[in-house]
């Protein structure tokens, strides 16, 4: 099973995004991976990594990635065997998208889009989401969540997924069909200890204890775009709507495995 995990605000996002991967490790993965803009350099810059959390956290030991809005992913390979290039974040020119689920018609997305010139670094189904965004700002001009809300239609098969833009700094757009994705509620008075306004987004709520309890489940066919300061969801019909809010009462060490070795006796 995959997992995703994102973050918008203040704080240095890595160490953010990579505590909430470890949280999700219990899911199973083969791979992990991290994209974060840059806001100095005004770049996206992705670290990927088959096998376990701890060759990502190497990897970005060598090369860091300062900034304070990014998303992650743990990937249990479907489509595309196990490797750095198959492993998430997956990046199409100023997009980068994480995913779960299965997109059942990549193929034939994947061959169109080949037509038009996009070139392919992975096997993944996955892939075709960066790419098909990417197009979609670059045809019609239109910013990161309009891009989304316009691309969705084109897919077919189950997703959750979450994409950052370096021409949309600062936000986090996500979607959700037949997969389960929420949105963390950070920020002064709200979060653990929120030093200032912030927002997360993750596939489980596991993810997210350690900054928040207070969060809010998106529907089927929902998009969001996600700030530090705002939160905005739109239903399957581009409508304004507003999901209630709860709040999570079991402890984060109900997910990890308290000094065991396995999650499983």
């Amino acid at each position: 099973m995959c997992g995703i995990i994102g973050y918008t605000g203040t704080r240095d996002v890595t160490p953010v995004l990579l505590d909430g991967l470890r949280r999700l490790e219990y899911r199973g993965y083969d791979s992990a991976g991290v994209a974060v803009f840059d806001a100095g350099a005004g770049l996206l810059r992705v670290a990927r990594r088959e096998g376990k959390i701890a060759g990502l956290e190497h990897l970005l030991q060598g090369e860091p990635l300062r900034g304070s809005v990014g998303i992650g992913h743990t990937r249990w390979a479907t489509h595309g065997r196990p490797s750095d290039d198959n492993a998430h974040p997956h990046r199409a020119g100023h997009v980068a998208v994480v995913h779960n689920g299965i997109i059942e018609n990549y193929q034939a997305l994947r061959a169109e889009l080949k037509a038009k010139g996009s070139a392919f670094a992975s096997e993944t189904d996955s892939e075709v989401i960066a790419h098909l965004i990417e197009a979609e700002i670059r045809a019609s001009g239109c910013d990161l969540l309009a891009a989304v809300q316009g691309i969705l239609p084109r897919l077919h098969g189950t997703w959750a997924m979450a994409a950052i833009s370096d021409k949309h700094p600062g936000e986090i757009v996500v979607a959700r069909h037949h997969a389960p994705l929420l949105i963390g509620l950070g920020g002064p008075g709200i979060g653990e200890k929120s030093p200032a306004p912030e927002n997360f987004v993750a596939s489980d709520a596991a993810a997210l204890l350690a900054y928040t309890r207070q969060v809010v489940d998106l529907e089927d066919g929902d998009v969001a775009r996600v700030r530090a300061d705002s939160v905005e969801i739109f239903d399957a019909l581009g409508e304004a709507v507003r999901r209630p809010r709860r709040r999570i009462e079991w402890s984060p060490m109900a997910a990890e495995r308290q000094g065991f070795k396995h999650f499983m006796l």
